[in-house]
């Protein structure tokens, strides 16, 4: 590959030198990624995934995460939420974090490899915490199909689950956030949320590809 520089020495254009090998979606892809800034920043901050900004500038908007608090991150993996959501809360605070694929460990944190929806697996979450959570996470999607309608299912079926769970555990006046499609809600689901919740609405972080369709429901104030 070969790379344009800034004065400054960082990289300003990274170009692939040669696609063999690649499909034509593949290419794309790791052209999208090379010359993503969150996902060079990602590096420079230590963070393991570019989503990690997703959380920090929610939480800018929202104040959802302070030292002290007990989080939940579903869907965890590689770990970007987690790495926030511990420098968040600090040494005082808690972090669980809970996915289907293996995880490195973060130190500070609670890494649990398994289904959120197993019954088995809410039971060691709620052994881990030893009380009440005051902010349940979720980035989770399932795997793009290609067809708009059967990815907005998918990833509201995620989205419900997620709420369910965050019922199960959150304590008075707790924060729920769980990746969506735009084009709103489900009104089931945002029913739910507005029974249970004291402010519910949408909100689009500025690290979310603009060509992306993802967005977030954020719930502040849990009414058990």
């Amino acid at each position: 590959m070969t790379v344009k520089k800034l004065s400054s020495g960082r990289p300003l254009f990274v170009r692939l030198k040669t696609a063999r090998g690649r499909t034509v979606s593949s290419q794309r892809w790791l052209m999208r990624q090379l010359n993503d800034p969150y996902v060079q920043q990602a590096k420079v901050d230590g963070y393991r995934s570019r989503s990690a900004y997703k959380l920090i500038e929610i939480d800018e908007k929202f104040i959802i995460l302070k030292p002290g608090l007990t989080v939940v991150d579903l869907g965890a993996a590689p770990g970007g939420w987690t790495q926030v959501s511990l420098e968040k809360v600090g040494s005082k605070g808690r972090v669980v974090g809970i996915d289907l694929m293996p995880m490195d460990p973060i130190e500070g944190a609670t890494l649990i490899y398994g289904d959120f929806c197993d019954l088995e697996k809410i039971e060691e979450i709620k052994m881990c915490l030893k009380g009440p959570v005051n902010v349940v996470l979720s980035d989770m999607a399932a795997p793009s199909t290609g067809h708009p309608q059967t990815d907005h299912m998918r990833i509201m079926a995620l989205a419900e689950e997620a709420f369910l769970f965050a019922q199960e555990v959150l304590g008075t006046g707790g924060s729920f956030v769980a990746k969506v499609l735009q084009g709103g809600t489900e009104k089931e689901l945002l029913q739910l949320l507005k029974k249970h919740f004291e402010k519910v609405c949408h909100f689009k972080p500025p690290a979310s590809r603009s060509d992306s369709a993802e967005m977030y429901v954020i719930a502040l104030g849990f009414r058990p």
